[in-house]
């Protein structure tokens, strides 16, 4: 296990505080399951173990089955799991993601929004900026996987 770089909360405490706004306010249009179903697949994807952590936690704890949380890294083949909608905002949710390698398709948008407004779609791509950078900083200074899950607030 790799040691903590640096305490980067203590050392730009304006930019994590901040941070923790902007994360508070994107997806405040969206469910909370649907919140943390997109933290946990998008730190998923970025190799954030603090982070992965922290949302599977955060959805055990509003009453997700742990097998059903266990398949978000396959939503794909687990689709009974979730629903359209979800499906839709994981799908969307990779695709914002993965900029500037491929940017999200008419196809991807089109599918967002038959389940979603554009004010949610809005929140949503918001979602995964913030937290994509959580997962960034996370990453970049070894932050370590507590020894009880992480819960945010």
């Amino acid at each position: 296990m790799s040691a903590p770089r640096l305490d980067y909360h203590a050392l730009a405490p304006n930019a994590a505080r901040a941070g923790a706004q902007f994360s508070h306010a994107a997806g405040s249009t969206l469910e909370k399951r649907l919140r943390e179903l997109v933290d946990l697949r998008i730190s998923q994807i970025n190799g954030c173990a603090f982070c992965i952590d922290m949302h599977w936690a955060g959805l055990v704890e509003h009453g997700m089955d742990p097998r059903h949380v266990n398949a978000v890294a396959g939503w794909r083949e687990a689709a009974r799991f979730f629903s359209d909608a979800e499906r839709a905002a994981l799908n969307w949710a990779e695709a914002v993601n993965a900029v500037p390698q491929r940017t999200p398709s008419d196809a991807d948008f089109d599918a967002v929004k038959r389940h979603f407004t554009d004010a949610q779609i809005a929140d949503l791509t918001f979602t995964v900026g913030a937290i994509r950078s959580w997962n960034m900083l996370n990453a970049s200074f070894h932050m370590p996987v507590p020894e009880t899950p992480y819960t945010a607030g």
